[in-house]
C-alpha cells in the first residue's frame, strides 16, 4: 500500500505545495492556483500513483481532484469546464475508485486544524472565512450525492476508533480477497 497526499507527493508537487500552502501564489488569483494544483497533480500522478497502480499497489491519496472542483471551482468561483478540462489534464486517466469524504460541521474542523498546526500557524486555506469552509463542506456532499458509487460519506464527530473502522468495512468491500486478507482488523490513523 502507498500512503501519499496533495498537494504534494512527490518532488515536484512539494515544491508546489509549499508555494500554494504559503500562500505565495494567492496574489496571482485562483485561475493561477487551479493551474498550479493542476501542474502538482499531474506530476504526481505520473511519478508516484501510476507508478505504484502499475505494481499492483493500493494507493491511499489525502486529498486528490474533488479538492480542486470545491476549493477552485465551488469556492473560487472558477467555471465548472475550465476546471473539468485541468482535471482531465492532471489525473490523465487515473481516477479514483473510492472517496472518503470525513464531513465535519466547518468549525469543530477548523479547530481541529489549528489543533495539529499551534507551531506552524494556519496555512492560506485555513485562514478563511467559516462560511467558506461551510461551503466547502456542502460542496463535497454534493459531489457524493450525485457520485454516489465512488463518493462514501464518513461521519466525523464520531471517535478515531469508529471512523476508522468504518472506513475499512468501506475499503474492504472494494477489494478483492487477497488483499483483504492483507489488510488489519483494526487501524489507527491520525
Amino acid at each position: 500500500m502507498l500512503v501519499t497526499r496533495e498537494p504534494g507527493g512527490s518532488p515536484g508537487a512539494e515544491a508546489v505545495r509549499h508555494v500554494l500552502l504559503s500562500g505565495a501564489a494567492e496574489a496571482f488569483g485562483t485561475r493561477m492556483e487551479a493551474i498550479l494544483f493542476a501542474a502538482a497533480r499531474n506530476d504526481h500522478v505520473e511519478e508516484v500513483i501510476r507508478p505504484a497502480l502499475t505494481s499492483g499497489k493500493i494507493v491511499l491519496c489525502d486529498r486528490f481532484m474533488d479538492s480542486s472542483r470545491v476549493y477552485q471551482g465551488i469556492t473560487g468561483n472558477l467555471e465548472p469546464d475550465f476546471i473539468e478540462m485541468l482535471q482531465r489534464v492532471a489525473i490523465n486517466g487515473v481516477m479514483p475508485d473510492c472517496t472518503l469524504i470525513l464531513d465535519i460541521p466547518a468549525k469543530v474542523g477548523l479547530e481541529r486544524a489549528q489543533k495539529r498546526s499551534a507551531s506552524e500557524g494556519p496555512d492560506r486555506f485555513e485562514k478563511e472565512r467559516l462560511e467558506t469552509h461551510e461551503k466547502r463542506r456542502e460542496a463535497f456532499l454534493d459531489i457524493a450525492a450525485r457520485e454516489p458509487e465512488r463518493c462514501h460519506v464518513v461521519d466525523a464527530m464520531r471517535t478515531e476508533e469508529a471512523i476508522a473502522a468504518e472506513i475499512l468495512a468501506i475499503v474492504k468491500r472494494l477489494m478483492s480477497p487477497a488483499d483483504r486478507a492483507r489488510m488489519p482488523e483494526a487501524a489507527h490513523y491520525e
